[in-house]
């Protein structure tokens, strides 16, 4: 039981921080698609519908952190996986995205394929796609960090955010003293 226990107690904080982060995006994107679509007579995301939508987030990139392929390239630079991380995440948000909003007009439309007409008939694309830009942007951001925290470890992300002034962090990682960083050839 003690192993349930722990192993549940694992899970759970790993899912925090992807949800937490996620419930804070949508909840912007959420105030966006409210400011952009007001006296449209479009339905409105509620707090609740928001954090369902980020736990499912927040396990889904548990999920495909379980996928082999998520690290496909851990000996070059940081911007290969942060962009192919950005890519399948985005693909599984908007996808999300995509089943909130079908939810919504099925319910409506009385059954998913009639919804989903109605959907595609009265959708407005640009504020689609406005929203699906914010949210390719917060993803992208999300795997910038999360990146940074995988080589800079848990430990160092967390002094250099919350507890220490960079400078006095970071000082080890610039060379040795009175040699400026652009200096230096590679």
């Amino acid at each position: 039981m003690n192993k349930t226990v722990e192993k549940l107690k694992e899970e759970f904080l790993a899912l925090l921080p992807p949800t937490i982060f996620f419930f804070v995006a949508l909840h912007i994107i959420g105030l966006v698609r409210l400011l952009t679509t007001k006296g449209t007579g479009l339905p409105v995301t509620s707090s609740a519908q928001i954090a369902l939508a980020a736990l499912i987030i927040g396990k889904g990139v548990l999920l495909a952190d379980l996928w082999p392929a998520i690290n496909r390239f851990p000996q070059k630079p940081l911007i290969y996986n942060i962009a192919w991380k950005t890519v399948i995440y985005f693909a599984v948000a908007s996808f999300i995205h995509y089943l909130e909003r079908l939810y919504d007009f099925g319910k409506e439309a009385g059954g998913f394929v009639a919804g989903n007409e109605k959907l595609l008939a009265t959708i407005v694309w640009p504020h689609f796609w406005a929203i699906q830009i914010i949210l390719l942007v917060m993803i992208f951001n999300y795997c910038v960090i999360r990146e940074l925290g995988r080589v800079l470890g848990e430990d160092r992300m967390i002094r250099l955010f919350f507890r220490q002034p960079p400078g006095d962090l970071l000082r080890g990682l610039e060379g040795p003293p009175g040699v400026h960083p652009a200096s230096r050839r590679p």
